[in-house]
């Protein structure tokens, strides 16, 4: 407990002196210049020559035109296909997948079949 505490109180004591130098091991002279560097170098007038800049004139692009989208296709003023035609696709598929034994093949072939009479029945 004793150590501990004797470490505590010697780092909180050295932390503000160590964190107040800023540079640690060097030696800075503040506040005394060197008035011989400003004479040094005698001061002569600089000659400044400002050229503008080039005019670049950018041209537009040109205007994109896009078409307009092309109206929806319609075959007609009514919808052709009649629930009869559902009806006799699902009576089809049943009929042909009891007929085919499970056949799948079976089954696709007599809902087309089936929609096909449907269909048929109405025109």
């Amino acid at each position: 407990m004793f150590r501990l505490t004797s470490l505590a109180i010697l780092g909180i004591a050295f932390s503000s002196t160590v964190s107040a130098d800023d540079g640690w091991g060097e030696h800075h002279h503040r506040h005394h210049h060197h008035h011989y560097q400003r004479d040094y170098f005698p001061a002569y007038p600089v000659e400044r020559v400002y050229v503008p800049a080039p005019v670049v004139q950018y041209v537009p692009a040109p205007p994109v035109y896009y078409a307009p989208p092309p109206p929806p296709v319609r075959y007609g003023y009514y919808d052709q296909r009649y629930p009869s035609g559902l009806v006799g696709g699902m009576v089809g598929s049943a009929l042909g997948y009891g007929m085919g034994g499970g056949d799948p093949l079976a089954a696709g072939i007599g809902a087309a079949a089936g929609s096909w009479l449907g269909n048929g029945m109405n025109r």
